[in-house]
Formats: structure tokens, sequence, C-alpha cells
């Protein structure tokens, strides 16, 4: 029966993150996620590293404070993950007011104190290239900076940085129960048909939208925070329009919803937000969803947003703190922490709210709750890159320069997608490589054996869903014969023994 100072159930970004805060402060640090890491909530956002603009409108003005804070932060530590965006947002009459756009941005840019990026300015849609995609009839637009992501490389990212600092990373691993017993949480786990005990000294509740259901079914311990799931459905469709800005769309209920390039050759369009009930292990976008989405991107668009037009689809249902809002689009971002124990017993910390740009901070702030009992090494997230993004003063296009010079049977799109996914760890799926052939077999678009060698050995990947739309997004472009290759190196049969899992 194994021992540890902190067991973490969930597996999405607070969890990963956790773990990695925490074993880096000298934690041994066991974590334990139902289904693959970033399944559920974490992969099915709308990409952003933001510092939340319309948070504005509710006066959240200390959770955009510490968003943008974090969105600086992240473009330092993940610069292969996170990337500047610039976003259109078009002038709508009746919506909200130019004077009041103005005030916002304006706000917008002070708190932010245009450390990294560029601040905001007016567009004259009629002659800017902003405005050629756009229906006739708008002049007036504003632009202003923020950050996308690859939400669930992120993820990742923070699984192997908790794992390179010793914690134990256990996807497809299910809590069963866990009780207070001796001065240690005992817990029950179960992976693939077979149960284990472990044994923590303290205990982290991040289940995301699961969070209430693991607090009543698996600890049996009730709560104050009373939340509220909320959905979030997304569409792909092939790209709407040639430059690398994003748009952000007022739609005629007042919603804001986002047209972001995406993987290159398409363009994601979200998000809806309505409230659910039932089990988040099966969202997903409704056909409702789908033509709301298609609307709102055909009130703005010359190019027609229809069904057949959708690539894919996705949705994330999110746990917020219920604080009364009526529509869901107005329930806070914000995240709360829940301590329980009596002096003397072991703690549990559950993580209510939050969103990908936080994490950083959010962790800091759980490990810091643990503090009285372990006296944990000083925080250091803040200042170490995650793994792969120490790419030095070069940047995303130094690494393919030096990936291309090195081996240049390389292609440059491959390449790129190498340096924007793993960063400086790249390298690791070259190993010994010396010619193209040396790569193994083509499974999946540019994917070759050697990477998902790679993804199964280092980043805890098992089917085709994990490589084809966590791990990479190559599955935009798949064609069957293609999926069934890659599950057949998947197979059992085929597979060699892994590092990771």
């Amino acid at each position: 029966m194994a021992d540890y100072d902190l067991a973490i159930i969930g597996g999405g970004i607070n969890g990963c993150g956790i773990a990695r805060d925490a074993a880096g402060r000298g934690l041994s640090v066991l974590l334990v996620e139902q289904g693959d890491l970033g399944s559920a909530t974490s992969s099915a956002s709308t990409k952003l590293i933001h510092g939340g603009l319309r948070y504005l409108e509710h006066f959240k003005f200390h959770l955009v404070r510490e968003s943008i804070a974090e969105r600086e932060r992240l473009l330092q530590l993940a610069p292969h993950l996170v990337r500047p965006m610039r976003f259109v947002l078009p002038y709508v009459r009746g919506a909200r007011p130019a004077f009041m756009l103005r005030l916002g941005f304006a706000l917008y840019d002070w708190i932010g104190g245009r450390n990294t990026l560029p601040g905001s300015r007016v567009l004259d849609l009629a002659d800017d290239p902003a405005g050629a995609p756009l229906k006739p009839g708008s002049h007036l637009g504003f632009e202003f900076s923020d950050c996308v992501v690859d939400d669930a490389r992120l993820v990742i990212a923070n699984a192997i940085g908790a794992r390179e600092k010793g914690a134990e990373i256990r996807p497809r691993t299910r809590c069963v129960t866990a009780r207070r017993e001796d001065g240690r949480w005992h817990l029950v786990l179960q992976a693939g048909g077979k149960r284990e005990i472990a044994t923590a000294r303290s205990l982290v509740n991040a289940a995301g939208p699961w969070v209430a259901r693991v607090l009543e079914t698996v600890l049996r311990r009730p709560s104050r925070i009373r939340i509220r799931l909320v959905k979030g459905s997304h569409i792909v469709v092939p790209r709407l329009h040639a430059h690398d800005r994003a748009y952000i769309m007022q739609n005629d209920d007042r919603r804001l919803v986002f047209a972001i390039p995406f993987a290159g050759d398409f363009t994601l369009i979200g998000t809806t937000e309505i409230d659910v009930s039932g089990d988040p292990t099966y969202a997903a976008a409704t056909a409702e969803e789908i033509l709301y989405i298609c609307r709102a991107a055909n009130a703005f668009f010359r190019v027609p947003v229809e069904p057949s037009k959708v690539k894919w689809t996705y949705a994330g249902v999110r746990a917020l703190v219920d604080d009364g809002s009526g529509k869901p689009a107005d329930v806070t971002r914000d995240y709360v922490l829940e301590v329980d124990g009596r002096y003397g017993e072991p703690p549990l910390i559950s993580v209510f709210g939050g969103k990908l740009t936080t994490y950083r901070s959010l962790a800091e702030k759980v490990v810091a709750k643990l503090e009285h009992l372990f006296i944990p090494e000083p925080a250091w997230t803040g200042s170490v890159p995650l793994p792969g993004g120490d790419l030095g003063p070069g940047g995303i296009e130094e690494l393919v320069a030096e990936l291309r010079t090195r081996h240049s049977f390389l292609t440059e799109a491959l390449a790129r997608r190498w340096a924007h996914a793993y960063g400086t760890r790249a390298w690791k799926i070259l190993g010994d490589v010396k010619r193209r052939d040396d790569l193994g077999t083509r499974l999946v678009g540019d994917l070759h054996a050697a990477e998902l060698d790679y993804l199964r050995r280092e980043e805890w990947a098992s089917t085709a869903y994990d490589v084809l739309w966590r791990r990479t997004k190559l599955g935009l472009g798949a064609s069957a014969a293609e999926v069934a290759a890659l599950k057949a190196a998947l197979s059992p049969a085929a597979q060699p023994e892994t590092l990771a899992g």
C-alpha cells in the first residue's frame, strides 16, 4: 500500500497544475483521473488564455487583474502552447453602446499595463482588412489583444512537469471511495478491473464538473458550496478568412460568440452556454446549439456557415459557483477553495469553478493551504517554463529552423507542428532518428510511428481519440483508412511497453 503526502482526484488542468506545483515543492503526490488526462472540460474550452474582457461588465476587477497577470506569465512559461492573437469586435447598433466599449477597452488596457501585448485600437472596418470577411453595414470596430492555447496540450504539459518532479500520474484510474482513518485518507482505487489501496496525508478534489458527485458519493462529505453546471458547445468549420485575427460577435441575446483561426485550415466558433444536469461524461453539442452558433456567425460573415459544413463539434461542462445569476453567461468564473477537516484530521480541499487562464495561481493557493501540514518549499511555477517551453530568445522560429537543419528530411509543416505541440520536447520524438525511414510508418496525416511511440511512452495516450483530438488535432483531416491504421497500431499486440501511465 503506497503512502503519499497528497492525493488528487481529477486530471484536468487544475488537478495537473496542483500536482506539478506540489511535487516541485517537495511533496509526494498521487493524481488519479477516471478517463484520459484533460478528457472533459479542460479540452472542451474556447482555447483562450485571456483577461476576461466581459468580466468587466460584472465588475469582477480582481478576476480580470489576476487573469491578465497569469496570461502574461503563461506567454513566457509556455510560448510553444500559448500565442498572442488580436481580436476584432465589430460594433453592433442596439447592442453594447460604443462609449461603453471604448471605456471597457481602455480599462482593460490599463489593468493589463500593456506589459507584453499591444493595446486596443479603433478600426474602420470599411478600410481595414479585418472588415473584408464581414457582411457590409458595420464600419466601426475595436481590436485588442489576448491569447489562444492548445488546452489539452496545456494539461499534458503540466502532467509531464508533475511527473518530472516525482508525482505519480494515473489516468484511467477511478477513486471508488475515500475515508479518513488513523490520520490518513484511505483511497480505494480501481483501474483495469483491479482494485488497490493508497493512503495520503491530504486530499484534493479537483474533479471539475464531478466535484459535487465526488463529495457526495466518494467522500460522503457535505458541502456549503452550490454549483451550477453550464455546458458550452463549439463547432469547427473550414476557415472563414485568410488573415490571422479572431472575431468576437455580439449576438442579439447579448452573448459573445468567438470565431478563432484553428488548426491551420479551420475556424473554431463558440460557445453556447446553457444550464444542464445529469452526467457530464455525455456532454455533446445538440442540433439546436449547432444552429445557434451557425446563426450567430451568419449574422456577421459573408461566407455562409451551415451545419453541413461543420467538421467537428465538441462540448464541455463547467462546474461554476452558483452566485444566483439569472443567465448562465452571467455566472461568475471565479473559483472557490473549500477546506474540510477539523484540527488534527487529514485535510480535504475541494476546487469549485476556475478557468484555464488562472489554473497556475489556483494551484499555488491550494498548496498554500497545506503549508501548516508540510512546510513545502517556496512557490516556483511562476518562473520555471513548462516542459517544452524553454525555447530561448529565438522562440518557435529558431526551434523550427534547428529541427530542419539537424534533420533535413523534416518538412516545414511537420517541424512547425512539432514545435508548437511539443516545444523542445520534439527532440525526444527524434531520438536516434537519422533519416525519414527511421520515423516509421506514416499513420495519420504527417504522424508517423515514432511520434505515436512518443505519445504512448511519454504522454499517456492509449486510444485513437487521445491521439487524434487531444494530443493532436489530426482528426480534422483523418480518413477512415488512417483512423483504422492508427487503431491497429494502438492494439495490444502492436504496443511496446510504456514508461508513463
